[in-house]
């Protein structure tokens, strides 16, 4: 490969990464955090970078190393557990995978209000699902998927950046409360976290490097920059979500409880701010459905031959199921999708928890020598990652059989 190859496909898989964490639930999230820590989430923020870089910095190093798949990993560390970790992605990106059909379809209905019509938000999704689909049917997928994602993503920061600045944050105190916090909230951090590399997304850009032919101890300088970039991406993002949210709030704005973000940029910049959301949400939207649809399949194609021949249709059935699920029922099925939802947390502490003891496998990893302090904060993601987790899974069980 190409040293310009390379690059493009280094940057490809921090976008694809960058821009699958960045869904509807992604922006929503940081909107109504922002209103209950106000400045002090800034702190929330800084912490979540920094055990968001210690996740993924293990499982981009550890998969690239050994140039086989998460699934493929555990497979060979422990028989049975790479099936079990495809089972909860695959069902996780699912159940996410109706969501973020769903925030396209929204999206789309923001920019195109021609009626009162219910059924706009389902033709946008469908619509949105179609895009997806000539994605992944395109020859070049790869190439194409990296274009998308990249294009999309700077379109979002860079709408973001503008009513972020058009909201006039107070950046000095944000900044002071970032490290100085006025209160702070494990929860928060540990949602943020969860909803930046949890589930499918940390896994997203490490496949997408060994689908490129980049593997092997010699590229994990190159590895380890795109695998920060990814974090610095996403991170981005929330940051300026953040700054927009924080500047509307403390200059008095009520924010509608039913639409959090849409209200925020609304108030910030008017009804162009209101459009600018529809663009934004429907990026987040249909480059999360790709990243979900491509990252998911990815951990079936190991399996058998037929899998991997046939992986246009898998993704293809993935995508279509979940955009029938919404367009039957009208919205996510949130009942179903909670628990789903809870068990999506716990793919983090249990993929990263076998990379980490992985790393120790010279038969996988061959003579490389994994950093102590990089295990170190993968051990810690892994131990608060559980905790949250089977704390949420106990709560949803409750919370479903009421």
């Amino acid at each position: 490969m190409s040293s310009s190859n390379t690059r493009s496909a280094l940057l490809g898989a921090a976008f694809l990464m960058a821009t699958s964490a960045i869904g509807p639930g992604f922006i929503t999230q940081t909107t109504v955090f922002t209103q209950q820590l106000l400045t002090s989430f800034g702190f929330v923020i800084l912490i979540s970078i920094l055990l968001d870089i210690a996740g993924q910095l293990n499982i981009w190093r550890v998969i690239t190393v050994s140039g086989m798949r998460a699934q493929d990993l555990a497979n060979n560390l422990l028989p049975g557990s790479g099936y079990l970790l495809a089972v909860l992605v695959l069902l996780g990106g699912l159940a996410f995978n109706i969501g973020n059909v769903a925030g396209a379809g929204l999206g789309l209905d923001i920019l195109f209000p021609l009626d009162a019509d219910a059924t706009r938000p389902v033709i946008g999704a469908c619509l949105s699902a179609a895009l997806a689909l000539v994605i992944f049917w395109v020859k070049e997928v790869g190439t194409a998927m990296d274009w998308f994602t990249r294009i999309l993503g700077f379109v979002m920061i860079a709408l973001t950046l503008y009513v972020a600045i058009a909201s006039h944050p107070p950046v000095g105190e944000a900044v002071l409360r970032t490290f100085v916090p006025v209160k702070i909230d494990t929860t928060a951090i540990v949602t943020l976290v969860g909803g930046t590399v949890g589930g499918y997304i940390s896994f997203a850009g490490a496949h997408r490097l060994l689908d490129a032919g980049i593997k092997g101890q010699d590229k994990l300088p190159l590895v380890t920059r795109s695998s920060v970039n990814a974090i610095l991406l996403a991170s981005a993002m929330r940051i300026l979500l953040f700054l927009a949210s924080l500047g509307v709030i403390v200059g008095g704005g009520i924010i509608n409880k039913d639409n959090p973000a849409g209200s925020v940029f609304q108030l910030a910049a008017g009804q162009t701010g209101y459009y600018i959301f529809g663009v934004v949400l429907w990026a987040a939207a249909i480059t999360s459905v790709v990243g979900s649809a491509y990252t998911s399949i990815s951990f079936l194609r190991t399996f058998h031959p037929f899998l991997d021949k046939h992986y246009r249709m898998l993704t293809t059935f993935f995508i279509v199921i979940s955009t029938a699920v919404f367009a039957f029922m009208g919205k996510p099925p949130v009942k179903v999708l909670v628990l789903a939802g809870a068990l999506n947390g716990l793919i983090l502490p249990l993929a990263l928890g076998l990379m980490l003891l992985a790393v120790y496998k010279q038969k996988l990893v061959g003579s490389y020598k994994h950093p102590v302090w990089m295990s170190a904060m993968g051990w810690l993601v892994v131990i608060v990652m559980a905790w949250m987790g089977v704390k949420a899974v106990i709560y949803d069980l409750a919370t479903l059989w009421k």
